[in-house]
Formats: structure tokens, C-alpha cells, sequence
């Protein structure tokens, strides 16, 4: 069977769009590559961004842990206080608001599921109440050790990292209960001292939103299948009467049934031409 020309499986998109009376917005590490974020899909592509764990073969498994901490937090600090950094510089791409403008002209608005840790969800303007973050956030710190349950904002932190080295060269932050070394809110490889207090009411939220709506539709952006947390949540939604799925990723666009849609192409790029199948209908107008 021949491939479904791109500009037809646009205006089905486009139609499905239509169609939903919520959008689920479900987002992993390819979404945020259009902003000008790195991926760590590869040691090379890792390296490249963090040439000294390039030098040390260091895998983003081994620095993307709570032992990278305890082994050597200046080294762990460097690399998560540079990432904090650079996801606070950077300005999500336009296909953040677009996503926003649909989902807030549906009956039931938006819900957000992403993977990611970068807060671009907030930085875009969605509403932090309709986001679960099904890793956590860089933005929240944790106590190492832990000593409790607590989260607190990482904002009065601005690290000052050593780019070649990758090494943090102030101080780095410090729990405000046990005085202890601090770590992301994040869920880490190996990490069984994760806090997912937060994460589980953003769940819960979530997920009761979701139980009201008919005609779901979820936008996948970037989400692979290596590892599948976002995938896997897609396609519960599907399982829902009336679900669907618009899938945008380049390189695993496939979807299971021809009800779905698939595009081989990038977060920004296939936003943007199911934006402009939508605005002569009126429902985009500016």
C-alpha cells in the first residue's frame, strides 16, 4: 500500500482537531528540540552538549543519577545547574502557543502529560493546574538524603557552572530542614528516593479531567519509543470511547489504526501546517 500523502494525513489532523472536545497534550524530549534544546537520545548527541563526561564516558544514565550526588556533587551540579540554566534561557518555540490556542477553544480546554523537566509548559503560558509532569521538574529541589517529604522552589538558585568541566563553582543548594546537599525534583535512573508527591496530585488532576470528556484528541510531540512513558500514556487515552491520536515525531511516526494520524515530521513544522489548514475555517482566528 502506498504511503498517505503528507498533505492528506494534515487535513485529517486538522479534522480531528475539530472533532475533540479536549485536548491532551502529551509531550516528551522532541518537543522541546525545536526551542533549541539538546536530546540525549544518543552517547554522541550527549557528548557533544557535555564534552567533559564525553571525555570521561560518563552515559547520561550514570550522571542522571542520585549517586552522581553522592559521588560527586560538583560534577552532578554542573550538569543539572547547567541544564537549569539553559531551560531558563531558552523561549519554547511558537508551537507551544498554538497548542495552548487550540486546547482553550474545546469544550472541555486542555490537559498537558509530559516528560519533560524543562517547565516550557509554564514558561509557554499553559495553566500550571492542567500540567502533570510525569518526571518532575529541575524547577522543584528535593532533599538528597531525603529527611522528609518536602519540595521547595529552586528559583533563588542560579548556578554558576564551569562549561568545559562541567562542574558547578558555587555553592550548591542546600535543604533548608537537614542542611544536606539538595538534588532536582526529578525522577532519576537508580532513584528510589524520588519525591512523586507533587507528581501524584498533578496526576490525579489530571486524570479526573480527562474522566469527563467524550471525544479526547491527544497531540504526541517527540516522544520515542525507548523510553515509553509517554507513548504508553497516549495510547491509554485511545483505549477511552471516541480517544484519538495525532502522533509528530520524525523517526517513529507509525500509529495503530487509520482513525489516528502519523507525521514524519517535527514539533514546530507539523503545528504549524495543521495551524494554517485550520485558520481559513475560523477556528484560529487571530
Amino acid at each position: 500500500m502506498p504511503p498517505v500523502p503528507e498533505s492528506v494525513l494534515l487535513e485529517h489532523a486538522a479534522t480531528l482537531i475539530g472533532q475533540a472536545d479536549a485536548l491532551v497534550v502529551a509531550a516528551g524530549a522532541g518537543m522541546g528540540v525545536d526551542s533549541g534544546l539538546p536530546d540525549f537520545r544518543s552517547n554522541e548527541g550527549f557528548w557533544r552538549s557535555y564534552p567533559a563526561l564525553g571525555r570521561a564516558h560518563m552515559e547520561f544514565s550514570r550522571i542522571a543519577s542520585p549517586q552522581a550526588f553522592r559521588d560527586d556533587p560538583a560534577l552532578a551540579w554542573g550538569f543539572y545547574g547547567h541544564r537549569l540554566g539553559l531551560y531558563r534561557a531558552t523561549t519554547p518555540h511558537a508551537g507551544f502557543g498554538l497548542l495552548k490556542r487550540w486546547g482553550e477553544r474545546m469544550p472541555l480546554g486542555y490537559g498537558v502529560f509530559t516528560s519533560n523537566v524543562d517547565g516550557h509548559f509554564q514558561k509557554a503560558g499553559f495553566d500550571p493546574q492542567r500540567i502533570f509532569e510525569c518526571h518532575g521538574s529541575i524547577h522543584q529541589l528535593q532533599c538528597l538524603a531525603p529527611c522528609s517529604g518536602d519540595i521547595w522552589s529552586a528559583a533563588g538558585f542560579v548556578p554558576e557552572v564551569d562549561q568545559e568541566n562541567c562542574r558547578l563553582l558555587n555553592a550548591a543548594p542546600r535543604c533548608p530542614d537537614c542542611g544536606g546537599l539538595a538534588r532536582p525534583n526529578i525522577l532519576m535512573f537508580g532513584d528510589w528516593d524520588w519525591n512523586q508527591g507533587h507528581a501524584q496530585v498533578q496526576q490525579q488532576r489530571l486524570l479526573g479531567w480527562l474522566a469527563a470528556a467524550s471525544r479526547p484528541l491527544v497531540i504526541e510531540l517527540g516522544a520515542g519509543t525507548a523510553i515509553a512513558s509517554v507513548r504508553d500514556f497516549s495510547e491509554r487515552v485511545l483505549e477511552l470511547d471516541g480517544g484519538r491520536l495525532i502522533r509528530i515525531n520524525p523517526r517513529e511516526p507509525a500509529v495503530l489504526s487509520a482513525r489516528d494520524v502519523g507525521l514524519a515530521m517535527g514539533s514546530a513544522a507539523a503545528l504549524a501546517a495543521i495551524d494554517a489548514l485550520l485558520a481559513p475555517a475560523g477556528a484560529n482566528t487571530r
